[in-house]
């Protein structure tokens, strides 16, 4: 018996009587999962780092850091509200991205994983501040018609009329104040899951907890947030 009958033509199962007439069935084998783009720049990286090519390295990650910078720059004012420590988050996440390149596993986007490091950083940074306000005077609050916030919600806010868009930024920053005094870990989540889409089970990747949890401090989230705005969420 030859070797073709015995194991088969490569994508054909073996039908009945599989080296005699038998008649031959395709397989339709399914499609292997391709990686996100990032992730395969990410890949590309850590390849080149580890043949020692640093240079072409950098110049690849400077792709990924295009690709990844506007979205982190609004999860780090999201969770800081201060321009100038978002921007010092999302740079220090790109320098610990890019010095742990080499533990990137294809299995987990590398926006998942480096979501876990620019939220861990913005976490670092709001406890240090925390410890800093402890012997510092408040500093003067921000006027309500003004200051970098409206400005903020006034880009991000469309509307045909100035009537609209002023109603527009006053909902945003009632929504913004609302989600400020959300404890510490419903706020992030909620920031994650509403505002930048992720699902349950990478938000619970990013904060190293289960989907489970992530799904309680969701709930709970979203009901103090309907109970502080007065049922309209």
């Amino acid at each position: 018996m030859s070797e073709a009958d015995r194991f088969g033509k490569p994508g054909v199962a073996p039908g009945p009587g599989i080296g005699q007439a038998g008649a031959e069935v395709p397989v339709n084998l399914p499609a292997l999962p391709r990686p996100d783009e990032d992730s395969r720049i990410a890949a590309e990286v850590k390849a080149l780092v580890e043949t020692g090519d640093l240079a072409a390295a950098r110049d690849r990650f400077d792709v990924l850091v295009i690709r990844q910078q506007r979205r982190a720059a609004r999860i780090a004012y999201h969770l800081l509200r201060d321009a100038w420590d978002a921007d010092e988050a999302v740079q220090d996440a790109f320098v610990k991205l890019f010095g742990h390149i080499t533990e990137f596993r294809p299995d987990q986007p590398v926006e998942v994983w480096f979501t876990r490091i620019l939220v861990n950083g913005c976490l670092d940074r709001l406890k240090s501040r925390r410890r800093r306000s402890r012997w510092l005077l408040p500093s003067t609050p921000e006027p309500e018609n003004g200051g970098e916030r409206d400005r903020v919600a006034l880009a991000w806010a469309p509307g045909p009329s100035p009537e609209e868009r002023l109603l527009l930024r006053e909902r945003r920053a009632q929504i913004a104040a609302a989600v400020g005094r959300l404890p510490e870990r419903q706020r992030v989540i909620f920031l994650l899951c509403h505002y930048e889409g992720f699902s349950s089970k990478e938000v619970g990747t990013m904060m190293g907890v289960n989907e489970s949890t992530v799904r309680v401090h969701l709930f709970r989230a979203v009901r103090k947030l309907r109970s502080m705005l007065g049922g309209k969420l």
